[in-house]
């Protein structure tokens, strides 16, 4: 697969539009049409800064859980850790979507007793993985809303013992990759010759997972898995 950063694109479309280069150089292949600069449309509008504490991804310490002691989120039920957040975080939006999607309190009580939630349960198994580079692992999970929209989730255990949420995204999950201290996750576009991958670092700053860069990926497509209106899938 060979990643195409999103300014690149744009810019092989300008320069494609200006004419053509051989070994003589730049020749004109006639007029191509006039290419403007960017017009910026309602420039006198700015929307509102979010409210302290309402950012959707910004970390917060889920309410509800026992510490842990041991520092570290191996050993940790992750169900209970998912229902807390889930459950605090629609009681907080008022089931307005703005943190998490309505629907998935409800998806939540498909889980039952067993330790993995039970065959209808919505919520992925979890994964630990260190993102932090403190050396304690991190709980990498997600609850399925429907057949295409999840709750990606990301939890760590502060010095204290308490457990906070350092990662909530709502996307369609194309996939979600781990590499030492990145978490990516890839995401389709309106073409379907590319995904969209986002890559996020921690940034102890904001004691959150932070987005440090925003690509597109040029993928191959997978033809044994047809999608409609003759569209194709990325392969990962």
């Amino acid at each position: 697969m060979h990643r195409v950063p999103a300014v690149m694109a744009l810019a092989a479309v300008l320069a494609g539009a200006a004419g053509c280069a051989d070994v003589e150089g730049i020749k004109s292949e006639g007029d191509l049409g006039t290419v403007h600069a960017p017009k910026t449309l309602w420039k006198d509008i700015r929307p509102e800064p979010p409210p302290a504490g309402e950012q959707p991804g910004a970390a917060a310490t889920v309410p509800g859980l026992p510490r842990a002691p041991a520092l570290t989120m191996r050993g940790v039920d992750a169900l209970a850790v998912v229902r807390a957040d889930i459950t605090s975080a629609t009681t907080e939006d008022g089931g307005t979507g703005r943190l998490v999607d309505p629907r998935a309190a409800r998806r939540l009580a498909l889980c039952t007793g067993a330790a993995d939630g039970g065959p209808d349960c919505p919520v992925r198994p979890g994964v630990l993985h260190d993102l932090t580079g403190d050396g304690r692992e991190e709980l990498i999970t997600a609850l399925d809303v429907d057949g295409r929209l999840s709750e990606l989730r990301v939890y760590t255990v502060r010095d204290d013992g308490r457990i906070a949420r350092i990662l909530a995204r709502r996307g369609v999950l194309e996939g979600v990759e781990v590499a030492a201290e990145h978490l990516a996750v890839r995401e389709p576009t309106t073409n379907p010759r590319y995904s969209s991958v986002s890559d996020y670092v921690w940034d102890a700053g904001t004691g959150s997972m932070s987005l440090s860069q925003l690509t597109l990926d040029e993928c191959a497509a997978l033809t044994d898995v047809p999608l409609p209106g003759n569209r194709s899938r990325c392969a990962r």
